[in-house]
């Protein structure tokens, strides 16, 4: 599709591994994420009239046609929902997109939990800007218009944490306050300070558990109006513990632990970006674990509604036990389904793959580390 005799585009988007914050971006909180060694590698070649077709490895070609960008129910959770927001948000900004071929090559393992669907936005996102928009737009940009067309056009109410890591690279903590997004690197390499991190598939799809991901956020959002704001970065914490037995009482117990978490876990992020800046790995470790159980017991976004299916947690608990107390164990991202994150002395890696591939099959215990570039794009003559 794409003719690589002619003048085109080559953009590259890595994959994401959230580090701190599990479920506190979308309240308006701190989280801290980074890019890693795998992404998406997108060829992009403009041409006549309003259609975009792409074709991806291992899937069906895709055509969309660009004359009416608007959201469609029926592309909910597909390519072409995605390509219809990206273009859909830069038109809106104010660049031209016309029609385009392109042709995607994806790095990232399938279940990976590595947010490929953002690593494609953003990939597109930059081939985009190069093609139609002369590199006019900040990495910033390209991300808030990817969240838009996976929020409103792909159908998952993500955050914006996943795009930003992607667009940025390398170590970010992000503070998303006052709805927009303040982020700062944070010079950190787990290899060189003797920690493998590793993400673990749960070999479970987790778009099945999209009901029960969104309520997290509703959950949150419900105990952040009771409590008279939009979110809950906009209520103190003294304010909440000492409405506690209120939101309880009005609400009931998990929405009420669901905030808990948040204020428990905002912490956990200022502890840890801390421990990473002087490179105290004890102290990240320590608060890893402490984040671990937050999430577990707190957010509820480990054990699934389906008591007999519990994917994450039977990684979690074996990924826990192989670690013990020299590394440290969380659910990652969304929770539920999914992946769980270990971060494992370096002399002890090879050991704790290979007793986790035995135990969930083989390749399910992928080691990475971190990349410092961000999802970029040039023309190819």
């Amino acid at each position: 599709m794409v003719d690589l005799t002619r003048a085109h585009v080559r953009a590259f988007a890595p994959g994401r591994t959230e580090i701190a914050g599990n479920h506190t971006d979308h309240q308006g909180g701190r989280v801290i994420a980074a890019a890693v060694d795998c992404g998406i590698d997108l060829l992009l070649q403009p041409c006549e009239g309003q259609k975009a077709y792409v074709s991806s490895d291992g899937f069906e070609p895709v055509e969309v046609d660009l004359a009416d960008v608007t959201p469609r129910a029926d592309e909910a959770f597909t390519t072409a929902a995605l390509v219809r927001g990206v273009v859909a948000g830069m038109r809106e900004a104010g660049v031209g997109v016309g029609g385009f071929a392109a042709s995607a090559k994806s790095g990232i393992p399938a279940g990976g939990g590595l947010s490929s669907s953002a690593a494609f936005e953003l990939a597109l996102g930059q081939a985009l800007n190069a093609a139609f928009g002369e590199g006019g737009f900040a990495p910033e940009q390209l991300a808030r218009i990817g969240q838009e067309a996976e929020r409103t056009w792909f159908g998952k109410p993500c955050g914006l944490m996943d795009q930003m890591a992607i667009a940025l690279g390398g170590v970010q903590l992000m503070d998303f306050a006052d709805g927009g997004c303040v982020a700062r690197s944070i010079d950190f390499d787990f290899e060189s300070a003797g920690l493998a991190l590793f993400l673990i598939d749960t070999h479970c799809d987790h778009s099945a558990y999209t009901l029960e991901y969104a309520q997290v956020a509703k959950d949150m959002d419900a105990v952040a109006h009771f409590l008279g704001a939009n979110m809950l970065s906009e209520v103190s914490a003294d304010w909440f513990f000492e409405s506690f037995g209120r939101v309880r009482a009005e609400m009931g117990d998990v929405p009420a632990l669901r905030a808990l978490h948040y204020y428990h876990e905002m912490a956990l992020v200022d502890r840890r970006a801390q421990a990473l800046a002087e490179g105290d790995v004890a102290v990240f470790l320590a608060a890893t674990r402490q984040s671990g159980v937050s999430s577990a017991q707190y957010l509820q976004n480990v054990s699934t509604a389906d008591r007999v299916s519990q994917p994450a947690m039977v990684a979690l608990a074996l990924a826990d036990c192989l670690a013990s107390e020299q590394g440290a164990v969380r659910i990652h991202g969304g929770g539920f389904g999914g992946t769980v994150q270990a971060f494992v002395p370096v002399e002890r890696a090879d050991e704790f793959a290979l007793k986790m591939d035995e135990l969930l099959g083989t390749g399910s215990c992928r080691r990475y580390r971190i990349s410092a570039c961000g999802a970029h794009a040039e023309w190819v003559f």
